[in-house]
């Protein structure tokens, strides 16, 4: 990911930024940066990742971890996804699970499980890696017998 120049600021209320601090876009390559570039900013509260179609997408299990703990709905979706860069969201209470997922229409499951999951014209704000995890991105796994729909 820090290879691709699609990354924003994050501002306090969620919208991305440009490393200037100015309004950014999930749609508009104009307003993303490189890595480093986003890295050196100070504009925002931290940095996010545009997903454009090209591959790599994400898990958004929101509300999944109560207390310090990861609860049983989002665990086993978390081990479907072995060896592939995870993180706890900037709330504390999600979990990211990045990957490789071929373009499509994103989707939201919510059946008592807060379930998100994109390829395109989102951003993401970045959190703290899931302890254990690796910079790698394998193949998203979000198998139709444990969610009702399948990402593949």
């Amino acid at each position: 990911m820090t290879s691709r120049a699609r990354w924003v600021r994050r501002a306090d209320d969620k919208r991305p930024l440009t490393i200037s601090g100015t309004a950014g876009s999930s749609t508009n390559s104009r307003t993303w940066a490189t890595y480093e570039d986003a890295v050196a900013s100070s504009a925002g509260v931290g940095l996010g990742f545009v997903l454009n179609g090209d591959g790599i997408g994400v898990i958004d299990l929101d509300h999944a971890i109560v207390d310090g703990v990861i609860l049983p709905w989002a665990a086993e979706i978390l081990a479907a996804n072995p060896g592939t860069f995870a993180e706890v969201s900037q709330s504390g209470e999600g979990v990211h699970i990045w990957g490789l997922l071929a373009a499509g229409r994103g989707r939201k499951i919510r059946d008592g499980r807060n379930v998100e999951f994109y390829s395109t014209g989102r951003y993401v704000a970045l959190g703290t890696p899931v302890a254990g995890t690796t910079a790698a991105l394998l193949p998203l796994n979000l198998p139709a017998h444990k969610i009702g729909v399948s990402i593949t």
